[in-house]
């Protein structure tokens, strides 16, 4: 298995600019915030960010593409020089202005992004030369990543050239799909579509199992794809190979979602030319993006990080059972079950309290969480704040969990009698009332809560805030 790829990037290049300040006044000239300005970055965007993942992956890299004749231009040669990216191909036309996107930072977070770039398709005489370009350089690579911002360079001619090309000398020929006419791109190895453009492009509203089996499958057979793949935000990957998979994402807070369609195209094309198989390389770019989701601004993630977010998951998730797991787990068992349940939306001091108590009556401690679906039957259609992935690998965090289940009914009255625990826990606040599971469990106990602490007092905390 191969570590080292060659892997080559076409499409459009451009400059990542950000202005990084702070914010603390008003400007008394008009009601807008006033940013004073700390540092000024520059780093390449668009196709420069697959480049980036791609090296920080460890793969050799070489790029093509066209730039307009100006400053920009130089800044992106000079930073591709400096990244030691081999340039095959940069062709400069006149009268085109290369991409530059600035982003306006304050307190990690963007308030203004402002564009400079042209969106004119490449002229005939620079696809004809990258064509020549491609047709000499093609063998040394494993892969072609077609990276398409809708600025003109991957043309509909032009990609059609290098599937061409590339399914000829059996590359492999990876796309980031823009616009709803994805016919372009005809006889690649693999698009990488989000929900959004996949139902743009199939004309399928994509709001279910059904419509999304349809949708993937449209793409697979129209475009004559290998493999189908739409990506399902913090719900992971739907695959189809020779059947409709769902891989997974791990839920991780997410500081800027910017890049990470970058990251997934590049941790597919490295992940396939070092011989992994398209389930493998799938999951290793959930994963990938999981990493980069939480870093602010384009970012990139390293084999070494990917290690270290799965093996923090890891350990996190084995924690997170479904019923009939934990029944198998607790039955014949000689440990005292302790069970309490809960939303556990925001985790506080009055939750961890709460839990460390239970978790001192028995030997295991097992927590009930509601589903997202169960969140909002009880408290509303706002709620919960956090996603239920969320909300069950920071319960496993804790020490004194010892497993988490989730449940979709409005109470957890099945699930109890599934797992049939020693112990059930509720809070004080349960005195004098009816203990769903009490009919079930011998011994039900209440705990005190921490006076001053609820989820609901810290969302009206925050609102008051603003």
């Amino acid at each position: 298995m191969r570590k080292n790829p060659n892997i080559l990037v076409i499409g459009d290049l451009m400059i990542d600019h950000y202005l990084w300040g702070e914010c603390d006044r008003i400007s008394p000239e008009a009601p807008v915030q006033v940013v004073d300005i700390k540092e000024e970055t520059k780093r390449l965007g668009g196709a420069g960010n697959v480049i980036a993942n791609l090296k920080t992956l460890g793969a050799e890299v070489g790029v093509m593409s066209v730039l307009g004749d100006d400053l920009i231009a130089d800044e992106i040669s000079f930073l591709l020089s400096k990244d030691k990216i081999k340039i095959e191909k940069l062709i400069r036309e006149v009268g085109r202005k290369s991409a530059q996107k600035s982003r306006l930072m304050a307190v990690h977070q963007q308030i203004i992004r402002f564009d400079k770039e042209s969106k004119e398709e490449i002229k005939s005489k620079s696809e004809e030369e990258l064509v020549l370009k491609l047709e000499e350089i093609i063998k040394n690579y494993d892969a072609v990543l077609l990276s398409d911002y809708a600025k003109g360079v991957l043309t509909p001619s032009f990609c059609s050239s290098i599937i061409k090309i590339a399914n000829q000398n059996s590359k492999f020929v990876l796309v980031d799909p823009k616009g709803k006419n994805f016919l372009k791109y005809k006889g690649a190895t693999l698009l990488t579509p989000n929900l959004k453009e996949a139902s743009l492009a199939t004309g399928i509203e994509i709001n279910d199992q059904n419509s999304l089996k349809k949708a993937i499958l449209k793409l697979k057979d129209e475009v004559l794809l290998k493999y189908s793949i739409i990506t399902l935000s913090d719900k992971g990957m739907a695959l189809y190979d020779d059947k409709l998979e769902i891989v997974p994402a791990i839920a991780k807070e997410v500081y800027d979602v910017t890049g990470a369609g970058d990251t997934v195209l590049a941790t597919l094309g490295y992940a396939l030319s070092i011989g992994l198989n398209i389930k493998d390389a799938v999951i290793l770019a959930n994963k990938a993006a999981a990493v980069v989701v939480g870093k602010v601004g384009s970012a990139t993630a390293s084999l070494e990080e990917i290690e270290k977010y799965i093996h923090l998951n890891d350990e996190l998730e084995c924690k997170i059972k479904t019923s009939n797991e934990l029944s198998q787990i607790l039955q014949n068992g000689d440990k005292k079950v302790v069970f309490t349940n809960g939303c556990f939306d925001i985790l506080h001091i009055g939750h961890i309290k709460y839990l460390k108590k239970s978790r001192n009556l028995g030997d295991i401690l097992v927590v009930g969480l509601n589903s997202d679906d169960s969140v909002k039957r009880l408290k509303g259609k706002s709620r919960p704040i956090n996603s239920q992935i969320n909300r069950a690998l920071m319960l496993s965090a804790l020490s004194f969990v010892d497993f988490v289940v989730i449940f979709d009914e409005d109470t957890p009255y099945e699930l109890i009698k599934k797992i049939n625990p020693d112990i059930l826990v509720k809070g004080a606040d349960y005195l004098g009332k009816d203990v769903v599971g009490s009919d079930v469990v011998k011994d039900v106990r209440l705990i005190e809560f921490e006076d001053g602490f609820s989820t609901t007092n810290l969302i009206d905390k925050i609102k008051e805030s603003k």
